[in-house]
């Protein structure tokens, strides 16, 4: 049966109908999530364009000893996490929005949030290597 057609004598109501339509189930928590990350790069961005108007004209030792501060380099990987994590769901979003093709959308999908865990890793050991050389 359709969702379209009407059964004669179908007693639920048009709420109760469309509630069994769709999935949503994950969308807010995908929102919440959005927004949160969202949120944390606002001000881990103004930390972050700080710290680097501070490292104009530094040396490279001068700009390592500083991203291997333990604040920096804990503000440091929360940005990178933050800044990885909403770019891949900011992606999901409008690969499910355009792509049509069930199976070109799951293979996009899997292309992101594997760049964007790979991606992560790889910044997230750049930063705790330069934090945890002596």
């Amino acid at each position: 049966m359709s969702t379209k057609e009407v059964v004669v004598g179908d007693r639920r109501s048009p709420l109760k109908i469309a509630r069994g339509l769709g999935s949503s189930h994950s969308g807010a928590h995908h929102w919440w999530v959005q927004r949160v990350t969202a949120a944390a790069l606002v001000g881990l961005g103004i930390w972050f364009v700080i710290l680097v108007l501070s490292l104009l004209g530094a040396d490279f030792e001068a700009a390592r000893a500083r991203v291997a501060q333990p604040w920096n380099a804990l503000l440091m990987v929360a940005f990178l996490v933050a800044m990885f994590w909403h770019a891949a769901l900011g992606l999901q979003v409008v690969i499910e929005d355009y792509v049509h093709t069930r199976w070109k959308e799951v293979v996009a999908l899997v292309a992101v949030y594997f760049l964007a865990f790979l991606g992560a890793f790889a910044a997230v050991l750049a930063v705790l290597r330069i934090a945890l050389t002596p």
